[in-house]
């Protein structure tokens, strides 16, 4: 809830102490875990403009905090701070009519929302657009354009954009052909626990694409992919494993143990154990 905190100060300015006053008082009944108070304290601030107030309604309705899980609902509260500029329910308005939540499916509404809140430089947003321009969800299919705004999200540390931007640059789409380019967005995601990137950065080192070929390391990032749920991280694993001996998978089952346990950068591990 990230967005209540900056909402208590722009009530203040634009709706004067008194709502501010309220706004807090939701905030620390929302805190409380007592949604019902925080509800009552901003539903009339939302009737009457507060977009914090109006985001929050769309996230408690969206949750069923203390009232029934409403995406319908969520949407009507959503759309009233979007108009408004806010950037996160831009976001989500986006996302609802990505997915279909509360809304009939609409992938038009959902990338001109999208937009808003990426040219407000909204990581997620920008993704979302990466994505649609990947795939031409309502917009002329543009791998250029996919790869402009993954980058613009990837730069911000967004991992799903780091993951997508590195496979952009391993298949060359979008972009010239570069694994060592493909290689450095990849660690990035994988360092953040993206369990695509993990399996495809473990893929480019049994390959030595853009690293130097190593099966050990191959080892690690596809055993810590399949940790984190990634089925081709675990058949990468077995596939690697033909090719090592019992004494290197156990080093290379070491290394994945340590990283996965360490609290230390994993880059810094990697370049310890390589």
């Amino acid at each position: 809830m990230k967005k209540l905190l900056p909402a208590i100060d722009i009530a203040a300015v634009l709706y004067g102490n008194t709502h501010a006053q309220d706004f807090d008082a939701g905030y620390a009944a929302y805190e409380a875990g007592d949604y019902v108070d925080a509800l009552q304290e901003w539903s009339p601030l939302a009737e009457e403009g507060v977009v914090g107030a109006q985001y929050n309604l769309g996230f408690m309705h969206s949750n069923g905090q203390g009232v029934p899980q409403d995406y319908a609902e969520a949407v009507k509260w959503y759309r009233k701070a979007a108009e408004q500029g806010d950037v996160d329910a831009q976001y989500n308005l986006g996302f609802f009519y990505s997915s279909g939540q509360g809304v009939p499916q609409n992938y038009a509404e959902s990338v001109n929302w999208y937009r808003k809140a990426a040219e407000q430089g909204d990581a997620r947003a920008q993704f979302g657009l990466g994505l649609a321009y990947y795939r031409g969800l309502d917009v002329f299919q543009d791998y250029t354009e996919s790869v402009r705004w993954y980058r613009r999200a990837a730069k911000q540390g967004y991992g799903p954009a780091q993951s997508n931007l590195g496979f952009m640059y391993s298949i060359g789409q979008g972009v010239p052909q570069d694994y060592a380019e493909a290689v450095k967005w990849y660690r990035k995601a994988a360092e953040q626990g993206n369990s695509s990137a993990q399996a495809n950065l473990g893929f480019m080192y049994y390959n030595g694409w853009g690293v130097p070929q190593d099966y050990s390391v191959a080892h690690m990032w596809s055993n810590i992919a399949h940790a984190n749920g990634n089925e081709n991280g675990a058949k990468l694993r077995d596939l690697v494993a033909e090719g090592m001996s019992p004494e290197d998978i156990s080093k290379a089952q070491d290394m994945a143990m340590e990283c996965m346990s360490s609290s230390v950068d994993m880059y810094g591990l990697l370049g310890h154990f390589l």
